[in-house]
């Protein structure tokens, strides 16, 4: 008879003791060292997994998304449980909408997490049923616009390689560091993914940073006597104030700077009541000229190849912004295909008065009208949007 087992995954040390010490139904612990290990195993040894317990961030690789890897690999659907150090009833909500059967936040109790993982162990096929009645539909890309998507990014891959070989030489001789890097996107139905563009940014970016001290607000002094630059990326104040490792990183090989301490350090010296940073000195020459001209999104057709994106939809998010928007108002824009462009871009490029809430609306006016004719009109009117200069 199969001994049942409850799989653990991305647990540090501390964890893994408190799980240990429990009495889960009988139930064996075993660590897996990643997802596609937990798959193979399970797969090849025929192994009566039970439950599944990841310790993670959840927006994180080894979040929520966990469950869609593991849908999507034809796994049998189980209890999947994140034991995370921060989570806002926002993440909660996406949490459940996305299938995770629980959200525990560190530190944990283990009697809580006793009760509640045998109480759902015992009760799945009751708890189960009531997710597949709930559980958000994600969108699918019909096979037109699919086909037109792979078409249109391997032929523009084909006649923009030369642009693409320069581009990947110019970033390579200006500075050290990786051609390529990735962050976390939100897409489709709350999909993340890697999103890759070129590097614009020189790869020692945080340490930059300190250039910039003239911002008072961001208590950047501080931070260099709180944390080792050369070793971790410099940690906003979310994170410091949560005490926990960085939650939105951007990474380009064995590189990461926090993404959101980027994106209000670019909103801050937009605004006027702040001194302007004329030339910031995180951004290369090269990476400048890239993001004027747009041409630091062009690996982002690989997206598209892979099916991550489609060549016109919403823009995906960075995970910051994503959960925020768990509500019916706002959470329309994710059951739309992500894309490299779409309403917005079009409508808004290059006029710098657009806020959030115009955004927001444009790509639900997208979500709920799109078809391929609007998609090919779309394309069309991003041409002439390209040559508007915006300050990216």
């Amino acid at each position: 008879m199969a001994v049942p087992i409850l799989a653990i995954l991305n647990t540090d040390d501390e964890i893994w003791h408190i799980l240990k010490s429990g009495n889960f139904n009988g139930a064996v612990l075993q660590k897996f060292s990643s997802i596609t290990d937990l798959c193979s195993q399970w797969h090849e040894k025929d192994l009566l997994i039970v439950a599944i317990i990841s310790q993670a961030e959840i927006m994180g690789s080894y979040g929520i998304s966990i469950r869609a890897f593991l849908q999507k690999k034809g796994m049998p659907l189980i209890p999947f449980f994140i034991i995370t150090t921060y989570a806002n009833e926002n993440m909660k909500t996406v949490s459940l909408n996305a299938g995770v059967t629980d959200v525990f936040v560190s530190p944990v109790q283990l009697n809580s997490l006793e009760i509640r993982i045998n109480f759902c162990i015992a009760n799945w096929s009751l708890i189960n049923s009531n997710f597949q009645r709930n559980e958000i539909k994600a969108y699918k890309i019909f096979s037109v616009k699919r086909l037109f998507d792979i078409v249109f990014a391997g032929t523009a891959l084909l006649i923009l390689s030369p642009i693409l070989l320069i581009v990947i030489l110019a970033v390579s001789i200006e500075s050290k560091g990786p051609v390529f890097y990735y962050s976390l996107r939100v897409g489709t139905g709350y999909k993340i993914f890697k999103f890759f563009k070129f590097r614009s940014m020189y790869i020692n970016a945080d340490q930059r940073l300190k250039d910039l001290k003239h911002l008072n607000q961001y208590n950047i002094d501080d931070l260099d006597n709180k944390l080792p630059i050369d070793e971790s990326p410099v940690l906003c104040d979310w994170c410091l104030e949560s005490g926990v490792k960085c939650r939105y990183p951007v990474y380009a090989d064995n590189y990461h700077w926090c993404e959101k301490k980027y994106s209000i350090l670019k909103k801050a010296s937009a605004n006027a009541a702040f001194i302007k940073i004329k030339d910031d000195p995180r951004v290369t020459k090269v990476g400048r000229f890239l993001r004027n001209t747009s041409i630091d999104e062009l690996p982002q057709l690989v997206n598209v190849l892979i099916g991550d994106m489609s060549i016109v939809g919403n823009r995906p998010l960075p995970l910051y912004e994503a959960e925020k928007l768990t509500t019916d108002k706002y959470a329309l824009r994710f059951m739309a295909p992500a894309g490299i462009t779409g309403l917005w871009q079009v409508e808004k490029r290059g006029k710098g008065d657009m806020s959030e809430e115009e955004r927001l609306m444009l790509d639900n006016d997208y979500a709920m009208n799109h078809s391929f004719f609007y998609d090919i009109w779309l394309i069309l009117k991003t041409i002439p949007a390209l040559f508007q200069k915006e300050s990216v």
